[in-house]
């Protein structure tokens, strides 16, 4: 059944995304493309970070003195957030300050424990929301020298211990949100706090520490904003300006929505395919929990983190995984032994991750792929997470002549075979490494690989399921997610901040119908859909009911040129209500 749509959207165009980005570029306040120059600007500053691939970010402050509990309470949510989910007065919140003493840190120490993981980069915490500075800030004494009995500058350690190691540092700023200045967002509990503009609060704190931490503390290689809130052109080019100081530095897509910055941001979560954006990483925790939280006890296993690992790499993305230090500046042994357990996999495989770009293969049902391009010829890295039974590794589509195959762990050579429906490799019985074993192959020429585009129908349209979705949420806020049900569906979505986006494989331009097949249970809800940065409003009315699908003529798209291309469906925050979808379907016409 066809709904009707009280704005229906006529088209939204592609419009030379190929090759065009949008961006901000050092200098410039406003929004502009990339040209080719600046392209290629942009990409030689990245390229160091596309080479490390994995890096280490740290939650630490001073809610680590309490390990994320008030008052015997168990808050909800990471512990950073106690003071925001446990409403906690400023005057309280402060106690904890003098109280943090952590004695047990050592900075060298702590970076060599990245290192000897295969971490190449560190993102730390320099402020988060609750508004401490864990430096010497001048722009506020409440910062970890005058406010605490340890009165170190902790991010110069850990930038000095980074240079002599040979890590790459950066920060993580909250610039928008801070709940301990009366200008800041997001305190809206502590009745003390004479409120004062957000620009006030940027020009006496956010900029002045921003261009203290981006000129006194040598060389930066990431500045890492968070939870952008709508502020005034002003503030925002107050802020963005400050990373010209630091001409090589790479900025996330986190300060704004005029701002992209340098690479996508997505959260805790993986992305099903590879997203069409060419700079992009996934943070996250190696528990539960961003910052230490003493009933945090949910450490992901050894084997996920490894292969969680071989996956982003496979899709082209990085890896900044989170640790949190306790309130004596150490990591819990459950962290520290997963590090080292990554470490010890590294030392082995590491190469089959530092460098490598983007498998070619759609999927590969028992791992994943990395590789390495040369002139003559390509080196894959074949993941194998599921060691083959009958010892046969199919490595399907495949057409290159190959040359050489053999296991990472003791590079003896292993025989394979080759015909029209790609190539088997002979493995001996018993996989080297249970968790992830790494059969490397050399292969010549440009690479020719035949495979199906696995979104494309037989009918020839293009079908997102709910499974192929990212699902961008907040943290702290009811979570979309992928509901099992005879055909899964996108459900809970209850929070208009939180999106969808697909990665899409377009084979052929011209106009393509958007259908959606959604459930509605409010009288309307509308939303935006886009594909790169063009969006179009859509209106749609009720279905009845959340498990009432009807399929909805969304409109049309223009795509000018074969290639991926991010689809998103971000909600209309003024007319949002509660949808589900479980798919979408684009049919050429």
């Amino acid at each position: 059944m066809m709904r009707r749509i009280t704005h229906l959207l006529l088209a939204f165009s592609l419009i030379a995304i190929p090759n065009v980005a949008l961006a901000l570029q050092h200098g410039h306040g406003v929004p502009v493309e990339l040209d080719a120059a600046s392209e290629a600007d942009r990409d030689a500053r990245m390229q160091w970070w596309h080479e490390a691939k994995f890096g280490m970010f740290v939650h630490w402050g001073i809610y680590s003195v309490v390990g994320g509990e008030y008052k015997g309470q168990k808050l909800p949510n990471s512990a950073e957030w106690m003071m925001c989910r446990g409403k906690i007065p400023i005057a309280e919140y402060e106690k904890y300050a003098a109280q943090f003493n952590p004695t047990k840190f050592d900075a060298a120490e702590f970076v060599a424990r990245a290192k000897d993981a295969g971490m190449k980069y560190l993102v730390i915490t320099a402020k988060h929301h609750d508004g401490f500075s864990m430096f010497a800030s001048k722009a506020t004494k409440y910062n970890v020298v005058d406010a605490t009995p340890f009165g170190r500058d902790i991010m110069k350690e850990l930038a000095v211990a980074c240079r002599d190691a040979g890590i790459r540092f950066g920060f993580y700023y909250s610039q928008a949100q801070d709940w301990h200045h009366p200008g800041g967002f997001g305190n809206n509990w502590d009745s003390t706090l004479k409120k004062v503009s957000k620009e006030e609060y940027v020009r006496e704190k956010a900029a002045p520490e921003v261009k203290q931490l981006l000129t006194e503390y040598g060389p930066i290689g990431i500045f890492w904003w968070d939870t952008p809130r709508k502020m005034s052109k002003e503030a925002y080019d107050s802020l963005f300006l400050q990373t010209g100081l630091q001409p090589g530095v790479i900025t996330n897509d986190r300060l704004g929505k005029d701002y992209p910055g340098d690479h996508t941001t997505f959260e805790r979560k993986i992305p099903a395919k590879a997203p069409a954006s060419k700079h992009w990483e996934v943070c996250m925790p190696i528990s539960g929990s961003w910052g230490y939280k003493k009933s945090d006890t949910n450490f992901k296993s050894t084997e996920t983190l490894i292969r969680n690992l071989a996956d982003i790499a496979s899709k082209g993305g990085n890896y900044l995984l989170n640790v949190s230090p306790t309130g004596q500046g150490t990591l819990l042994p459950e962290a520290t032994e997963r590090l080292e357990a990554i470490g010890k996999w590294m030392k082995i495989n590491g190469e089959s991750i530092h460098g490598t770009t983007a498998s070619p293969f759609a999927d590969l049902g028992w791992g994943r792929c990395t590789k390495k391009s040369y002139n003559k010829g390509t080196t894959f890295y074949f993941h194998v997470f599921d060691w083959p039974e009958d010892g046969k590794l199919m490595v399907p589509g495949l057409n290159n002549r190959v040359n050489l195959t053999y296991l990472q762990a003791d590079m003896k050579p292993l025989e394979f075979q080759q015909d029209d429906s790609g190539v088997v490799v002979s493995l001996p019985s018993a996989a080297p490494d249970p968790i992830n074993s790494v059969v490397v192959m050399h292969v010549d020429g440009p690479l020719d690989i035949t495979q199906k585009n696995e979104m494309l129908a037989d009918d020839g349209s293009l079908i997102l399921k709910a499974a192929a979705a990212y699902l961008h949420n907040n943290e702290g806020a009811a979570q979309i997610r992928v509901k099992a049900a005879d055909i899964p569906n996108l459900s809970y979505w209850s929070d208009p901040q939180a999106w969808i986006e697909w990665s899409v494989d377009f084979e052929q331009a011209g106009t393509y119908e958007v259908f959606g097949e959604i459930a509605i249970e409010a009288a309307k809800t509308g939303f935006r859909v886009g594909l790169g940065q063009n969006f179009t409003s859509v209106e749609v009315e009720s279905t009845g009911g959340y498990g009432s699908y009807e399929t909805t003529l969304l409109g049309t798209i223009e795509v000018e040129k074969p290639g991926t291309y991010p689809l998103k469906v971000i909600p209309d925050v003024e007319n949002w209500q509660p949808m589900n979808v479980r798919k979408l379907q684009l049919k050429l016409r």
